[in-house]
């Protein structure tokens, strides 16, 4: 379906083309991070809708919903940014029921969501599975992190500067611009900016 064409339409079908060579065919991963409230999610499903007008099938997921519970959480000690930003995220159920299963191809199901972070509770899993040429768009916080950026083909960082506690400790460790393929500035929402690496 053709999208109306907006100035953010446009940037992102810009983008879109951009990461073309990079992204290829096959099962590829793009992940968005930002600091949190920069729009990170509303892009990603944007950029979502561009790449499937563009006719790539395209699966969603957010690393929101890779939380380990609070009660997981208290495993490693009292409540602080520094935990949250360290244990606040179930990496190896990400990697074991979404990323590994998904770069398997068609042959093997997998599952974008396992955690609902308000209710602090498991969700029922929904196996999926989708044609060898899919594109796994994912956005979160720390998604860009050093252990986790081999996970992806594409990494995407969206601007702006850090005011959350656990957002500093992590860019303070590695900022996601610093590594991104490509950063986005959101100052204006409606007109993304887009700046590639070298």
């Amino acid at each position: 379906m053709r999208l109306v064409t907006t100035p953010r339409v446009t940037a992102l079908r810009g983008l879109a083309d951009a990461l073309a060579p990079r992204v290829g065919r096959g099962r590829m991963i793009v992940a968005v991070d930002g600091p949190l409230r920069s729009g990170k999610s509303a892009f990603a499903d944007d950029l979502r809708d561009v790449f499937e007008e563009a006719g790539r099938t395209v699966f969603r997921a957010r690393m929101e919903d890779f939380h380990r519970s609070r009660e997981a959480q208290a495993a490693f000690g009292a409540d602080t940014p520094e935990r949250y930003y360290r244990y606040g995220f179930d990496e190896s159920a990400l990697r074991r029921v979404l990323v590994e299963p998904f770069r398997m191809g068609g042959s093997t199901a997998f599952v974008t969501r396992v955690f609902d972070p308000v209710r602090d509770a498991w969700v029922e899993p929904k196996w999926r599975s989708g044609p060898e040429d899919a594109i796994l768009l994912i956005d979160g916080r720390f998604v860009l992190r050093e252990r986790l950026a081999e996970l992806w083909d594409v990494g995407l960082a969206i601007e702006g500067e850090p005011t959350d506690a656990a957002d500093r400790i992590a860019y303070a460790a590695r900022d996601p611009r610093s590594i991104a393929t490509a950063t986005v500035d959101l100052r204006d929402p409606l007109r993304p900016v887009v700046a590639y690496s070298d």
